[in-house]
């Protein structure tokens, strides 16, 4: 019963995760990069910090050095650096293949934890990793034509896999953390007051140089839809999915995490046809399909039943 809770989790966590280049795309170019991400990371921190203010305190007596320093790179890398490329990429490249290329984060987190944690790869991570360049490339329109789009589109889409990099550094990071709380037999964090530590750490990251771009103003002159797009980004995409990630992966080892992650650009595509009404041609559905069974092949590895890493069931 665990089990199918986390999964309900995890499948909660990635489908809302996957609407965050919708809610992204409807209002970059109209706002600063560093503006959308600190107010939509506002409306996150109020709803959180009255759910959880007295478990809130609690934790931060007891928190030490390298829980803050853990912490801090979790904020910089899953939401700072993960927004600030995403959003930059928006500029140039579309929401439908923005959310197919963040796919390529589960063969991306597998190579880092390669190099990182000395973890085992094995034929399954291969073909899975060479799936996603594969589709990566296609989606670029590298291969088949044997050219690229312009070069703004391009660096559009290279913008968006730096964004699935920082995803990808967050994750291995969550796992050194879970590592290390297992090994010296520490009490994990309550999701609910790490999803408000990282958030709230995360805001203030992105309120320092939202500054230069003036916010007031530019916030000022924005319309209904907007806001809604800051509200949803902040409370769903940010608040609510953490959430559900941090509560599905305590139930559920890393490979079912990794292979409900697909649906994060299942959603994006999906979404951006029907609220944007952006067509994907045959090159990218082709690409798309090879990221999403790429992301499949990596998810679908057992871990080592003795690996402490990925039994998160405490």
């Amino acid at each position: 019963m665990e089990r199918l809770k986390g999964s309900i989790y995890l499948f909660c966590a990635f489908t809302l995760a996957g609407t965050s280049v919708i809610s992204a795309r409807l209002v970059s170019g109209k706002l600063g990069t560093f503006t959308i991400a600190a107010a939509s990371l506002f409306f996150a921190v109020i709803f959180l910090l009255p759910i959880c203010r007295n478990r809130l305190m609690e934790t931060i007596q007891l928190m030490e050095r390298n829980d803050w320093f853990l912490i801090l790179l979790q904020a910089l890398c899953g939401i700072f650096l993960f927004r600030m490329f995403l959003l930059q990429g928006l500029l140039h490249t579309s929401a439908g293949e923005a959310g197919i290329l963040t796919g390529a984060t589960p063969a991306v987190t597998a190579l880092l934890a390669r190099a990182a944690l000395k973890e085992p790869v094995n034929k399954k991570s291969i073909l899975g990793i060479a799936c996603t360049i594969l589709g990566i490339l296609l989606i670029q329109g590298i291969l088949l034509t044997g050219s690229i789009f312009t070069l703004g589109h391009f660096m559009g889409n290279i913008l968006v896999l730096f964004a699935a990099v920082s995803e990808s550094l967050f994750n291995v990071i969550s796992r050194v953390n879970s590592l290390r709380t297992v090994s010296l037999n520490k009490q994990p964090i309550n999701p609910l007051v790490q999803t408000t530590l990282v958030s709230g750490i995360a805001f203030i990251l992105c309120l320092i140089p939202a500054l230069f771009e003036q916010p007031v103003q530019s916030l000022g002159s924005i319309g209904l839809k907007e806001w809604l797009a800051l509200a949803w980004y902040g409370l769903f995409v940010t608040a609510l999915a953490f959430i559900f990630w941090y509560a599905g992966i305590k139930r559920c080892p890393a490979y079912t995490a990794a292979a409900f992650s697909g649906m994060m650009p299942f959603t994006s595509l999906i979404l951006s046809a029907i609220v944007l009404s952006e067509h994907a041609g045959l090159q990218q559905w082709s690409g798309g399909l090879l990221v999403v069974l790429g992301m499949l092949l990596i998810g679908s590895i057992r871990p080592n039943r003795a690996d402490p890493g990925v039994q998160m069931t405490t």
